[in-house]
């Protein structure tokens, strides 16, 4: 069977945008604090396969220890340089929640419990950088970061000081000093896509799921930036760290000013970064936030505020009259990556030619961590399924059984 090619599945998300601007314009967004419930046959769902699925779900719990500082040590801290310098916890049973035209038709173990959520950060990410475009400070996607870029006056640890052996610890750091750095672009480093080169709180490039051949890992050429995928955290915070020159201000301020209180989402989540990303800015201590939970860190949040946030993408950055994230914005993130059709800006995942999740539309989306945590925004038919703490291999299979559940038409 022929699947469409990736310019296809832009014009059929441009012409979703436009079927459905008007409807959406109308649709039903929880106000903050209230959530209305819908039973499964008030949304054109069957009751009986909506449990069939919560009871997959459950059963398809993630075998990690929920003990996440263990879990830690047994994958990424066995990694170069792999010790934790953010804070981790011990995690929640299987929870989640199942949206349909915005209400809520079902939930599972604790929607309200605070976990950390992993990579899903980097969505809340790059919707800051996304704000930051939106509002002119980053005049566009394809200027070099370079140029809003400055040095970086990075805090000592407490009770440090200058000594013989740490000369030179005092500079200024720079982030791009050669020119093929000076050449990364925003929209780069939002694709993962530069390949830059460096290190960033104690964690070099290379040592992020290090090539299997040691002798590579300082030697290898660097590629052109926008010519090859990787997927890297210590880029990843590059990138948060370059926002936080841009915005001047903490990123988890700039998400509650701008994104999560529009929405109505709790004021319980938090956004974390390291013991060692503490920086001056503008005469204050500000901690840079890491992009996830790869070494600690990260977003902690429910739920719940997930599945807000995944109306809002789910609605193309629309929440009730307000325009959190601009369509155009919105486009950026859903266009597949050249180097790597099935992600677009971080970390939206596409699932462009049904790779991804072979149940799904090829229009579906998700906003995906390690746990397993994914936010499935699926558009066509207007649901979104936030899952924690779920084996990434039975992710298809639960969106198999929420799909199947539908009982109207679609759309």
């Amino acid at each position: 069977m022929a699947h469409p090619h990736p310019k296809t599945l832009i014009v059929a998300l441009s012409l979703l945008l436009a079927t459905g601007a008007q409807a959406q314009r109308g649709a039903y967004v929880p106000p903050a604090g209230q959530w209305e419930r819908r039973a499964p046959a008030q949304a054109g769902m069957d009751a009986a396969r909506v449990d069939s699925a919560i009871a997959f779900a459950i059963a398809s719990e993630a075998r990690a220890p929920r003990d996440l500082e263990m879990a830690h040590f047994q994958t990424f801290g066995r990694e170069p340089f792999g010790e934790p310098v953010g804070p981790f916890q011990t995690r929640g049973a299987p929870s989640g929640i199942i949206l349909r035209h915005g209400y809520i038709v079902a939930e599972w173990g604790e929607p309200d419990r605070v976990d950390m959520t992993f990579s899903v950060t980097k969505s809340f990410l790059s919707t800051v950088v996304g704000v930051a475009v939106d509002r002119g400070l980053i005049r566009s996607v394809s200027d070099p970061v370079e140029a809003s870029a400055a040095p970086v006056f990075v805090l000592p640890p407490e009770g440090g000081g200058r000594h013989a052996g740490g000369l030179g610890e005092g500079r200024p750091l720079v982030l791009f000093d050669t020119d093929r750095e000076r050449r990364i672009t925003w929209n780069d480093l939002l694709r993962q896509t530069s390949d830059w080169e460096g290190t960033l709180w104690g964690k070099p490039d290379w040592a992020d799921r290090p090539a299997q051949n040691p002798a590579e890992w300082l030697t290898r050429p660097r590629a052109e930036p926008g010519a090859t995928y990787e997927y890297n955290d210590t880029r990843v915070n590059l990138l948060a760290l370059a926002a936080l020159n841009v915005w001047r201000r903490p990123l988890p301020q700039v998400l509650r000013d701008e994104v999560m209180n529009p929405i109505g989402a709790s004021s319980s989540w938090r956004w974390v970064g390291y013991e060692n990303s503490w920086v001056l800015m503008d005469g204050q201590a500000v901690q840079s936030v890491s992009g996830g939970g790869h070494w600690g860190g990260g977003m902690f949040i429910s739920a719940r505020d997930m599945a807000r946030f995944g109306l809002l993408t789910l609605r193309r950055g629309r929440w009730g009259d307000r325009q959190v994230l601009s369509e155009a914005w919105v486009r950026g993130a859903l266009t597949p990556t050249p180097a790597q059709p099935t992600y677009g800006y971080m970390n939206w995942f596409l699932n462009t030619d049904r790779k991804l999740w072979p149940s799904a539309p090829a229009t579906a989306f998700a906003h995906l961590g390690n746990g397993t945590n994914i936010i499935y925004v699926d558009p066509e038919h207007d649901v979104v399924v936030v899952s924690r703490w779920i084996e990434n291999a039975a992710v298809d299979g639960l969106v198999q059984r929420v799909l199947s559940a539908i009982t109207d038409a679609r759309r």
